[in-house]
Order: C-alpha cells, then sequence, then structure tokens
C-alpha cells in the first residue's frame, strides 16, 4: 500500500513506553508447557483475536471473569498527542487519515451527516479504556463508550506469526475493521444491535454479533475502494488472505481441533472474505446490509 505522499492523522494518541509499562510489562496469562495447567502463546494469540477484534472475552472462554478497572488498575500514564515518530506508528496514522478521507466523503455525499474522527490509541502492556482494562495480547478493538481505536502494534507481527496473515495492506484492514465498528457507532446500528441482543437467546445473539463483524468487514471494503489509487500488486490477497485467516472456523479448528458452527460469533473465513470483496467491488455502503 502506497502510502509516502500521506500525511499522518492528528487524531492519534501514543501511550507507548509511558506509565512503566512496556512490552513485556504488566500481569501475564501463565505460559504452561505440554500436559500442564498453563495457557500456550498460541493460544492466547487466538483467544485475544477472539475477543478484543471480534468481541468474545477470552476470560469468560477460561472460566474466568472479566477485568474491570476496580479488579486491576491501570498504572497513571501520559499521553502524547503527537504524532508517532516511529516506521509502524507513522504507519497507523496514516492509514487511520486515509479513513477519515474516505468516511468524511461517504457521510457527506450519501448521508448529508458529518463524520465523526475516531481517536486511534497506540499503547504497550495494558491500557485503560472507557470500557475496561485490555492487555496487548488480545489484540485491537473500538470501544464505543470514549469512540477510541486501542491496538498494541505487535499484534502486527502476531498475525504475520501466529495466522500467516502479513502484508502492509492486511494490517491496514485490521484498522479499517475496526474503523468500520466506528460508524456502525455514529450510524445507531450498534446501538439497535445490543438492544436486540439483550432480549434474545444466545443463538440469535450470536448471529447478531456475526451480521455486525461481516458488515465491519463490508465497511473495511468499501474504504479499500475508495483508496485503490494507492494499491499496489498483492495487496487486495494480503486482505482477503487475512479475512480468511481470522473467520470463526478456522479460529475454533486451530485453538480446538473441530468446529461448533452454533458459537459463531464472527462469521466463518468464506463469509469474511466474502463481505470484505463484496465492499471493494462496490464501494457503497448500502451494499453492507447484512442484517437483511
Amino acid at each position: 500500500m502506497r502510502l509516502d505522499d500521506e500525511q499522518s492523522s492528528s487524531n492519534v494518541e501514543d501511550r507507548r513506553g509511558r506509565g512503566g509499562f512496556g512490552r513485556g510489562g504488566g500481569f501475564r496469562i501463565p505460559m504452561g508447557r505440554r500436559g500442564g495447567g498453563g495457557i500456550g502463546i498460541g493460544t492466547i494469540i487466538i483467544l485475544g483475536i477472539l475477543w478484543l477484534v471480534f468481541g468474545i472475552n477470552p476470560l469468560q472462554m477460561l472460566g474466568g471473569g472479566s477485568i474491570t478497572p476496580q479488579q486491576q488498575q491501570a498504572p497513571q500514564t501520559q499521553t502524547s498527542t503527537a504524532p508517532a515518530s516511529d516506521e509502524w506508528g507513522q504507519f497507523a496514522g496514516k492509514v487511520l487519515k486515509t479513513t477519515e478521507r474516505t468516511w468524511d466523503k461517504i457521510f457527506q455525499q450519501q448521508l448529508n451527516a458529518r463524520y465523526q474522527h475516531p481517536r486511534l490509541v497506540l499503547f504497550e502492556g495494558y491500557v485503560q479504556s472507557a470500557c475496561g482494562m485490555a492487555q496487548s495480547a488480545m489484540g485491537p478493538f473500538y470501544c464505543p463508550r470514549d469512540q477510541k481505536i486501542y491496538i498494541d502494534l505487535s499484534f502486527f507481527k502476531d498475525m504475520r506469526a501466529r495466522l500467516g496473515a502479513g502484508g502492509d495492506f492486511a494490517y491496514a484492514y485490521v484498522i479499517a475493521h475496526e474503523v468500520g465498528h466506528h460508524v456502525q457507532n455514529l450510524l445507531g446500528i450498534a446501538e439497535k444491535v445490543t438492544a436486540r441482543r439483550m432480549r434474545a437467546s444466545k443463538a440469535e445473539g450470536n448471529q447478531l454479533s456475526v451480521r455486525m463483524e461481516l458488515q465491519a468487514d463490508c465497511f473495511a471494503g468499501v474504504w479499500a475502494r475508495d483508496n485503490e489509487s494507492r494499491l499496489e500488486d498483492g495487496d487486495i490477497e494480503e486482505a482477503i488472505g487475512a479475512a480468511l485467516a481470522i473467520g470463526d472456523d478456522r479460529l475454533q479448528k486451530q485453538s480446538q481441533g473441530y468446529v461448533v458452527p452454533e458459537n459463531f460469533t464472527h462469521g466463518t473465513s468464506q463469509q469474511r472474505a466474502g463481505w470484505l470483496k463484496r465492499g471493494m467491488q462496490s464501494g457503497d455502503i448500502r451494499s453492507c446490509d447484512t442484517f437483511k
């Protein structure tokens, strides 16, 4: 993805390396050996993706409770609003800038409304958000309460090493997907779905979650279409490869050895890649109605 001539967004908060917790800092889930009672790093990565990229709390899957600010307090941190100076920080800021330009235009031209920019928070170790505390092993997430996207950029290395989903456009797709959740929040979709899920059975709630995630994938595809002039050979394949790598069926097979479709909350690999491609082909948010 060509970003050399792109400016970095001013809506980036760099919290890395502050408050005494850098990479490897903070609390950790024990790493067990084969046959032991701990959890391997591969499982942590998969559970992290399931929670913070896609909304499943891994602590509940492991039999524990959710972490709240009252249970574990984050250290006081200082926040820098200056643009990140390192390569990965600059990359994330530039990708965010392209999403701002895309959604500014769509909101104005198609919705006759003003797009409210989210903020992107770069952190290491763990971070306190308005939605609670998160650790870096759990991947990127969007918090609707403060309209911020949180990401430890080491997640991109994990994508490549653990899931075989590398490449700059694959990483950009992750950010665009989280921005898609912000768009859902602004359009009132997230609020309506949350209300429906509160009245729904577990199976119905899972289906609603799947539709939310697939729509965020489609919105990411709409962004990709709007930025096709920046694409290079192989970029589209990178993004589709990432979508295929994070389908519920593939993650379940990888983590537990078998697939349980009724527990899907984000869609199969084929569904995720299909809706991403649909957004890319149409470039129109009206094609992203996953609720019909």
